[in-house]
Order: C-alpha cells, then sequence, then structure tokens
C-alpha cells in the first residue's frame, strides 16, 4: 500500500513536473539519437531520479522512525499536514521562507550548477547522473511526497513510497521528453494549476490521520499503516 499511495501522489501531481523538470526533459543529451536507444536513453535518466527519491525516502524514514519512537509520530503527522497545507494555501510566503534558509539556498545553487555541467557534456552516459542531480531540484511535489514519506515513521516503507511516488511522474517526464514541445504551453500551465489542490488534499489527509479519529482510509490508527492505507494494510 505504500507504494500505492506514493504512486497516486506522483500521478496526480506529475502534470507540474511538465513545468518545473519538462525543459530539463527536452535538453537531455542523446537527442540526436532515435528509436530505441533515444528511449533508453531517457528511460535511464528517470530511473536517476527515481533512485534520488527512494535514498531521500530513507532518510525521512530514518528521522520519521526516530520522532515515533519518542512518542511524537502522532505531532509529527499533523505538522506534516499544516506545512504542506499552508505551502498549497500560501505558496508565495513559502517560497519566502525557503529562501531566507541560506543552507537550502546554497544546496540548491549547487544541484543547478552541477546541472548545468551535466548537461554540457552532451553524452548519453551522463543521463544517469543528470537523473540522479535533477531528483535533488527544489520542488513543492517532491516536499509534499517526503512528507507523506516520512509519515510512515518507517524507512524501508518511506523509500518504497518514494520510489512509487517517482514512478508516477515517469508517464509524464517520458511525455515532456517525447512529444512535450507539441503541447502547446496554455495546456500545461493549466495542467500545473492542478498541483496545489493535489497538495492541499493530501495535507488535510496528513492533519486528519494525524487526529487519529479511526476513520477507516482516511485517519485510522497511527499503528495501523501509511498515509492513505486501511487499517491492518501493513507493508
Amino acid at each position: 500500500m505504500d507504494l500505492l499511495a506514493g504512486l497516486s501522489v506522483g500521478v496526480l501531481g506529475s502534470v507540474h513536473c511538465l513545468g518545473m523538470c519538462g525543459p530539463i526533459a527536452l535538453v537531455l543529451p542523446g537527442a540526436e539519437r532515435s528509436g530505441l536507444r533515444y528511449l533508453l536513453g531517457r528511460v535511464v535518466y528517470n530511473a536517476g531520479r527515481v533512485v534520488t527519491y527512494a535514498t531521500l525516502g530513507l532518510a525521512v524514514g530514518f528521522l520519521g522512525r526516530r520522532i515515533a519512537l519518542a512518542g511524537f509520530q502522532q505531532a509529527l503527522t499533523i505538522v506534516l499536514g499544516v506545512v504542506v497545507l499552508a505551502g498549497a494555501l500560501l505558496p508565495s510566503a513559502s517560497a519566502r521562507l525557503t529562501a531566507r534558509w541560506s543552507p537550502l539556498t546554497h544546496a540548491h545553487q549547487w544541484v543547478r550548477d552541477a546541472l548545468g555541467a551535466l548537461l554540457r557534456r552532451r553524452s548519453v552516459s551522463s543521463l544517469a547522473l543528470i537523473g540522479l542531480v535533477n531528483g535533488l531540484l527544489p520542488c513543492g511535489l517532491v516536499y509534499l511526497a517526503l512528507a507523506g514519506a516520512a509519515a510512515t515513521a518507517d524507512e524501508l516503507r518511506a523509500a518504497v513510497f518514494m520510489v512509487g511516488f517517482g514512478a508516477g511522474t515517469v508517464p509524464a517526464m517520458l511525455a515532456a521528453s517525447l512529444a512535450g514541445s507539441l503541447v502547446p504551453a496554455r495546456w500545461k500551465n493549466r495542467l500545473v494549476a492542478v498541483v496545489p489542490t493535489v497538495m492541499a488534499m493530501v495535507g488535510i489527509l496528513l492533519i486528519l490521520r494525524g487526529l487519529n479519529l479511526g476513520i477507516p482510509l482516511v485517519s485510522p490508527g497511527l499503528s495501523s499503516g501509511p498515509l492513505m492505507t486501511a487499517p491492518g494494510s501493513g507493508h
């Protein structure tokens, strides 16, 4: 169920990828190739992104477990929900607060510089590295997924959640690589506008889950399963 929950977030929010990472997908090395080799290169790039997401999932799962062991899992889930909801309702304020945190700003600059250097190599062998670094780009959708992963309070389950999330974004990213230039900009903008709604929905679900209301699928007991899973669903 962790995989399915992450996949749902990825698919529902993947339209955001067309606006954020679509331009990168359109300028990936190896554009001169065609057929299976071209498609394989794009698959390798997306696999790199998924590996990074899984690694980030392990990290937030580790932190979530430590917080849960300290007896604060319910508070953690509610706080994560409030943060996600605030990001959806107050995107400008959230962006300003993030920009003021210098370590995060420096990390984002390093990611952009690394991506630029890798894209200039113009070699197919760099596609996996581009995908790995691309997964570290600042992105509200990724932060949303990480919040859901952290709520599992388990390293493996969080990693599986993020693998599902990454897999859910792959179709949109492949579409951006293969036919992104054919999609009118106005349609991309309309699709991206859906993302705040998805974020708000997940934020509300996290808050309800943290309240531990005993409602199946919406607010089960915290020991019953991850975000958006049924009680007793296990791993």
